[in-house]
């Protein structure tokens, strides 16, 4: 395990294409009760080095029910996002998640988590990727649905406070699916 998170630390796959160069953010242990997988590190995320360090992060966090002990204990939680490294800005927020890392790295790392109870598919990157049998649905469909991947996946919008006009469109996500959530996290977790 501890070859593998030093490989992905020195990965260099698409260092041409990273605006501040790589610097890959990923977190776990072999013993991870549950996977988060997302898009790619913010600019935040990157100038600190710890994952969902951001407004995002704080708003997933609530969601899930967890304090900041609880998040960055990689016994409880295993982070490993679509991209890596910052992708860069673009013009309406960050760009997409590199496309090189998951096919390079997400099958390696899943095989090394043994303890998983749960996968949290954050966004629509991380939904295409895993969720292929049902990439007809959007992702107000998909997470509206959510109780059809369970109970593997558990598929959710991003967090990013960039939602909000998602949020207020779609008030049953606070009201009937972060409750569900937060129990299957506190079942999984104690």
């Amino acid at each position: 395990m501890h070859k593998l998170v030093e490989e992905i630390r020195g990965c260099r796959l698409c260092e041409k294409h990273l605006p501040l160069g790589p610097k890959p953010i990923v977190s776990f242990r072999s013993n991870s009760k549950i996977l988060i997988i997302g898009q790619a590190p913010g600019l935040k995320v990157h100038e600190t080095g710890i994952a969902w360090n951001d407004e995002s992060g704080k708003n997933l966090r609530k969601w899930l029910g967890v304090n900041e002990e609880q998040f960055y204990d990689p016994d409880l939680f295993a982070i490993v996002p679509m991209g890596f490294c910052y992708p860069g800005r673009g013009k309406s927020g960050d760009l997409a998640p590199r496309p090189e890392c998951a096919p390079e790295w997400h099958e390696q790392i899943i095989s090394e988590l043994t303890n998983v109870k749960l996968t949290l598919l954050i966004g629509q990157y991380a939904q295409n990727y895993y969720l292929k049998n049902w990439d007809w649905m959007s992702l107000t469909e998909t997470v509206k649905h959510y109780e059809e991947y369970l109970p593997y996946f558990f598929p959710l919008p991003h967090p990013s406070p960039r939602n909000r006009i998602w949020m207020k469109k779609n008030p049953w996500f606070e009201k009937n699916v972060v409750p569900t959530l937060q129990k299957r996290i506190q079942k999984i977790i104690k």
